[in-house]
């Protein structure tokens, strides 16, 4: 594949608004910071009619839900959809409780989005397949994810991104397989969260025509720097992982991901 939005960040330096957990809120500006975006990390109300405005995308993340955490998420929503810019929703356990189903309930039914991206045990709970998630953790069963991604996809309207061993990319027609990657991603946290962030500054550098197409670059090369960033560790080095990650979404040039890229059409 050829990569034509990675140069496209670094040259123009996105603002990404990112209302995101508090778990995972440092980790995700210093991963756009090394990717080449700019962070706008706020979830004050009283702010979310002016941020959009001069974003050029909007991340909300569930993960750590407080206070008036779903109503600015909303009002941002709306005003980025008013402002033309993409939104992405990274819906954080939302099999876990009832409170996080009825938050993205509410976040989809009144937010247009450009992107969910969630791992197997969000995604199936959005498709509302037969699937065993603990928590925020991907959990397994027997559910076809290619199929539930397409699903929610074509229920949403949007793209949805699913990630695992495999990442699944799909419109609700076209159906793509992203196989790079490292089993480190899961042991570190925030992995995923990042992968969200910098969807939206992908997003938020191309046309919205190409929204699937940037989305695909954004995870093949999210999935290609952690694979590099792991090539010389041993399984129990997470720590040294994770600062490799970050140190790769800086160093890796669109030339050396498209060579480690391995993509497929389903």
């Amino acid at each position: 594949m050829q990569f034509k939005y990675l140069n496209l960040i670094r040259e123009t330096n996105p603002l990404v608004h990112c209302i995101t957990n508090i778990v995972v809120a440092n980790y995700t500006a210093n991963g756009l910071l090394a990717l080449g975006a700019s962070p706008l990390m706020s979830a004050n109300v009283a702010e979310m009619d002016e941020i959009p405005a001069f974003s050029q995308a909007l991340l909300l993340n569930i993960g750590t839900l407080n206070g008036t955490d779903a109503e600015a998420m909303l009002a941002a929503g709306k005003r980025a959809n008013q402002a033309g810019i993409p939104v992405v929703l990274d819906p954080v356990g939302v099999g876990a409780t009832s409170y996080r189903k009825n938050v993205v309930n509410r976040l989809l039914s009144e937010v247009r989005f450009a992107l969910i991206r969630g791992n197997a045990g969000e995604i199936a709970a959005l498709a509302e397949r037969d699937w065993q998630a603990k928590g925020v953790d991907a959990g397994s069963g027997a559910a076809d994810m290619r199929e539930a991604a397409k699903f929610v996809a074509q229920k949403y309207g949007c793209i949805v991104a699913l990630s695992g061993e495999t990442d699944w990319i799909s419109d609700g027609a076209r159906l793509v397989g992203v196989h790079n990657g490292t089993p480190l991603f899961p042991r570190i946290t925030g992995s995923g969260c990042l992968l969200g962030a910098v969807c939206a500054a992908f997003l938020g550098v191309a046309d919205k025509r190409d929204y699937f197409a940037a989305c695909v670059e954004a995870c093949t090369f999210y999935a290609a720097a952690g694979e590099t960033a792991a090539e010389t560790l041993l399984p129990t080095q997470t720590g040294t992982f994770s600062t490799a990650l970050l140190d790769q979404l800086a160093a890796m040039t669109a030339q050396q991901a498209e060579e480690k890229a391995r993509v497929s059409d389903e």
